[in-house]
């Protein structure tokens, strides 16, 4: 073994003494020397995080399943590209972002919302204390009109617009983790939320505050 052989043995862990508590960094150095398996700990520790992102995007399971398996297929095969100047949930993230929005341009014809993702204290008033109660003979037949009615709504925003309200309504992300995956401004961000709420409030007006 050479010099540059037993320095880099000495940098790179050890993939056996792997675990829950081994960092990003860690799993990608050693997935980029060769140990691909280190990749599944990533998969593992994202995944959820990634088909949440993904699933209200597109609000099919399937969909979204599919989505999934190609977000971390690219991410496989691009990773040697991370340069770590952001974290690598962010790099995943804009990759999610991305291929799901890939995905809604190619089907603009289908729903991509789910209202179970809308705090019911954002329903407004009747309509609030009709969902509140799992027993009301009223509540299904309400939520499939709202459920209409806010894929309507959605469906007439752009789909960065659409994005953005996902990203901060429903992933609970910062401006600043939603501006570094969309690579936009903290500014554009809000702006983008500001004009996204106004067009769902005003088409929504009946049903919803936001």
């Amino acid at each position: 073994m050479d010099t540059t052989e037993k320095t880099n043995s000495k940098i790179l862990p050890n993939p056996k003494t792997l675990n829950a508590d081994s960092t990003d960094s860690q799993l990608i150095e050693l997935v980029n020397a060769g140990h691909t398996n280190a990749f599944n700990s990533l998969v593992l520790r994202y995944r959820d995080r990634v088909f949440s992102v993904v699933y209200n995007m597109t609000s099919n399971r399937e969909d979204a399943n599919d989505v999934t398996q190609d977000v971390f297929v690219k991410a496989f095969h691009n990773i040697h590209r991370f340069q770590q100047k952001s974290t690598f949930f962010t790099w995943l993230y804009r990759i999610a972002v991305n291929t799901a929005i890939s995905f809604i341009k190619k089907n603009r014809n289908r729903q991509f919302f789910s209202l179970e993702n809308f705090e019911e204290e954002g329903i407004s008033g009747k309509l609030a204390e009709i969902l509140s109660s799992r027993k009301h003979s009223r509540r299904e037949l309400l939520l499939q009109e709202l459920q209409e009615k806010l894929n309507e709504a959605l469906q007439k925003l752009s789909v960065k617009h659409r994005t953005t309200v996902v990203l901060f309504e429903i992933e609970g992300l910062s401006h600043k983790d939603i501006g570094e995956i969309l690579n936009c401004s903290e500014g554009t961000v809000r702006s983008r939320l500001h004009y996204a709420k106004n067009e769902l409030q005003n088409y929504m007006k009946e049903y919803i505050r936001l």
